[in-house]
């Protein structure tokens, strides 16, 4: 069984709207039939019902993570300035 459950189509026979889709020769279905002003208001309701869907963090949450990041990211600049300042040291004994 590899149809959903509740599924109306059948393996032998096909799935009805492509049939019928097929037979009118049609593609896209209803953006087709809209503008360029309809697809981009269709566009912009569908990016508010997504954002709509974002669970937004709290005022501490976000205070949380953003001096995480600012922690993580000072711990990098040091380790990344220890190393260039070995690097530099080493190029310098080198060569002189």
């Amino acid at each position: 069984m590899t149809e959903a459950l509740g599924s109306t189509a059948t393996p032998e026979s096909g799935r009805p709207e492509d049939e019928e889709t097929a037979k009118r020769g049609r593609r896209g279905g209803k953006r087709a039939k809209k503008g360029p002003f309809g697809r981009l208001a269709l566009f912009y309701r569908q990016i508010i019902a997504e954002l709509r869907k974002v669970v937004w963090p709290t005022r501490n949450q976000l205070s949380t993570y953003t001096s995480v990041v600012i922690v993580f990211v000072v711990i990098m600049i040091g380790i990344v300035t220890v190393i260039d300042y070995g690097f530099n040291n080493a190029i310098k004994y080198v060569f002189g």
